[in-house]
């Protein structure tokens, strides 16, 4: 192979490669094109994950704040039901009280 064979085999070889880089390269950016259609939806999802995050926070906080007004409205009702329970204890032992008074003057009258 003689030099001027030796420059065109070479100016063949490093012309393909040109080639298959520059389709290559083409290709690529053919496939990974993202046309305003996939934007617009994407834009989209992302708005509606945003509002979901949102109304989710919503949701906690009004739950957080539920939870605790019947926490305590139940903390009210456990103490009201101890104070009745206390009073009717009470009353119990006041008839007991009575109820042996009354025998005791019944027995000595």
């Amino acid at each position: 192979m003689n030099r001027t064979e030796f420059i065109v085999a070479t100016a063949i070889i490093l012309f393909i490669a040109f080639m298959l880089g520059w389709f290559a390269y083409w290709l690529l950016h053919k496939l990974a094109r993202i046309n305003a259609g996939d934007i617009n939806d994407l834009d989209r999802m992302a708005r509606e994950l945003h509002e979901a995050e949102e109304s989710r926070e919503e949701a906690v906080t009004y739950m957080q704040q539920r939870e605790a007004e019947l926490t305590n409205q139940l903390a009210q009702t456990e103490a009201e039901l101890r104070a009745a329970m206390d009073g009717l204890r009470e009353a119990r032992r006041e008839a007991e009280e009575l109820r042996g008074y009354i025998e005791r003057v019944n027995q000595e009258g």
